[in-house]
């Protein structure tokens, strides 16, 4: 099983969806994580909002430190910050950059509709 973590600066919005949808796509066939390296605090209720409309819910995620994951577990990192400095880790790990537009800077449902389609897009062109 591989372990994905998705990172972005502040964790509350592209991270967050592509963290539920790759659980929503590939199901137990994964784990997966999200963190930030200058964490929100909260998720966008935008990011929230977007994925329900595909039935994927995650109200009950947080806004996580990138020093909250153990990244000896992880075998893919994928960034996805665009315009931002992306986090940077250290360590043997795949890694994969996605840069997808902060949609929190638009702060509509349709950029986060937008962020969210593109993930999905992209993960479900991964082969596992």
């Amino acid at each position: 099983m591989k372990t994905f973590l998705f990172l972005c600066v502040a964790n509350s919005a592209r991270s967050q969806m592509a963290e539920g949808l790759a659980l929503h796509i590939w199901g137990d066939a994964v784990r997966a994580f999200s963190a930030g390296s200058e964490p929100s605090g909260q998720v966008n209720p935008l990011a929230v909002q977007a994925l329900l409309e595909l039935n994927v819910d995650i109200s009950d995620h947080t806004s996580k430190s990138l020093e909250t994951i153990d990244i000896d577990e992880v075998d893919v990192v994928i960034t996805l910050c665009a315009d931002e400095i992306c986090p940077v880790i250290s360590g043997e790990v795949m890694r994969l950059h996605w840069p997808i537009g902060d949609p929190a800077t638009k702060d509509t449902i349709e950029a986060f509709r937008e962020a969210r389609d593109e993930t999905a897009k992209r993960l479900s062109s991964l082969r596992l």
